[in-house]
């Protein structure tokens, strides 16, 4: 598909400015000039460095991205270059006072009070850094055949849990917190059952598009996140069958209770809870953590208490609210 020619432009004069404005200032430094001190000198030349080299990348990931309409182009780069650009553009918001730092920052501050501050400021970056490559990551795999995820898995832990709980007549739920990269723990899950899933649509119609259909060449069938969807997954359930929801989200005001997390009373979602209570379906964890080596992701089924199925709401959410941190805390 030929390339458009407005990005093809826009590509070119960012590519080219990188390249002068760095050739400007070896210049200036090279013929001495406005009585630069040593420190001025390293200062200036490292910032032209980098400022050069971040839209030189930047440019060609928009050129990769918006050169055509087709979606997938971001997809056929090699996963190490897609994780290596997402850790710069995570570094530089870590660097910056972005939203997701300050996120970040008060999550970890609250959820691990006894760190110190070097311990807190590296677990930021990292956590920064793992988030853009998840969301990376992401469409890597969506733009991709389900042997490419399933590639990348090396170990799955604890499998018996996942195998035993599908045998449950009143079906399956997953609880799957927001850490971990689902969309490669998905294709595993479709080699042993037929999933439905709530799906929020994306606010682009370009990358919805693509998502649906990348999702739906395994088995799962996506269902709205309304009334509509509740009751699929209910029926779903009813029928034997596995689901996954990601519980830690703020839900609206008629979803949710306040209950324990980290410390804090927060505000939590009830929907995981009361279908497992009118169902009485197993209820186990699901996570899919990346190698510290980045050479590929382990999967972890957990085992769940059992006060999750109580038909005490209350009881039900706080111990689903615990056993996720115990999720999250191993990870």
């Amino acid at each position: 598909m030929a390339m458009r020619p407005t990005v093809l432009r826009h590509t070119i004069i960012i590519i080219v400015f990188s390249v002068v404005q760095w050739g400007f200032m070896r210049y200036i430094l090279n013929h001495q000039l406005f009585n630069l001190d040593t420190y001025q000198r390293i200062v200036y030349f490292s910032t032209s460095s980098f400022l050069a080299g971040f839209l030189i990348i930047s440019a060609l990931i928009y050129m990769v991205l918006k050169g055509n309409a087709d979606t997938q182009n971001f997809s056929r780069l090699p996963l190490p270059m897609i994780q290596s650009m997402a850790r710069g553009v995570g570094h530089l918001l870590y660097l910056n006072n972005s939203s997701m730092k300050r996120t970040t920052t008060l999550n970890l501050k609250v959820a691990y009070p006894n760190l110190t501050e070097s311990e807190r400021n590296q677990l930021i970056k990292a956590s920064i850094q793992s988030q853009c490559m998840t969301y990376a990551e992401s469409i890597k795999v969506w733009g991709s055949s389900p042997d490419f995820a399933l590639k990348q898995i090396k170990n799955v832990y604890n499998a018996e849990i996942f195998i035993e709980a599908l045998k449950n007549p009143n079906g399956t739920l997953g609880v799957v917190p927001h850490f971990g990269n689902w969309e490669i723990m998905n294709a595993w899950v479709n080699q042993h059952t037929a999933p439905v899933i709530m799906y929020k649509p994306a606010k682009n119609e370009d990358v919805n598009r693509f998502m649906l259909e990348a999702r739906q060449q395994l088995k799962a069938t996506l269902v709205p996140t309304d009334e509509t969807g509740v009751r699929a997954l209910f029926k779903h359930l009813k029928q034997g069958g596995f689901s996954a929801i990601l519980p830690d989200h703020i839900p609206h005001e008629s979803g949710g209770i306040y209950s324990n997390f980290y410390g804090l009373s927060t505000f939590s979602s009830t929907l995981l809870s009361k279908l497992a209570a009118k169902t009485q379906c197993s209820v186990i964890g699901l996570t899919c953590i990346r190698r510290a080596d980045n050479s590929g992701f382990d999967l972890h089924f957990t085992e769940l208490s059992k006060d999750i199925n109580s038909k005490d709401l209350q009881l039900s959410v706080d111990t689903l609210n615990k056993e996720m941190e115990r999720m999250i805390n191993v990870a």
